[in-house]
């Protein structure tokens, strides 16, 4: 198995990410960190599914997961930004 290094790089990103959500929610009880971190652990198992070879069976569930994923950051960065600074 080839493992492409940036996909690799990705993926370990991605989860320090969702941890980090996590870790903040857990620490400032609001659940914009949390949708962050979910998001980027959405991305990662997309990532995982090209490492695995999985991805070209997957594409349609890729495709939802990295909607979803985006939908997250873009509420997270609403919630935060527009809605604290408004």
């Amino acid at each position: 198995m080839n493992i492409d290094p940036i996909i690799m790089t990705n993926l370990i990103f991605c989860i320090i990410i969702l941890a980090l959500g996590i870790t903040s929610y857990l620490k400032m009880k609001r659940t914009w960190p949390l949708f962050i971190g979910i998001a980027f652990g959405l991305f990662g198992v997309t990532h995982l599914f090209n490492i695995l070879d999985m991805a070209e069976g997957l594409k349609a569930l890729i495709i939802v997961m990295r909607i979803i994923g985006y939908g997250l950051v873009l509420a997270a960065v609403y919630w935060y930004g527009c809605r604290k600074f408004a």
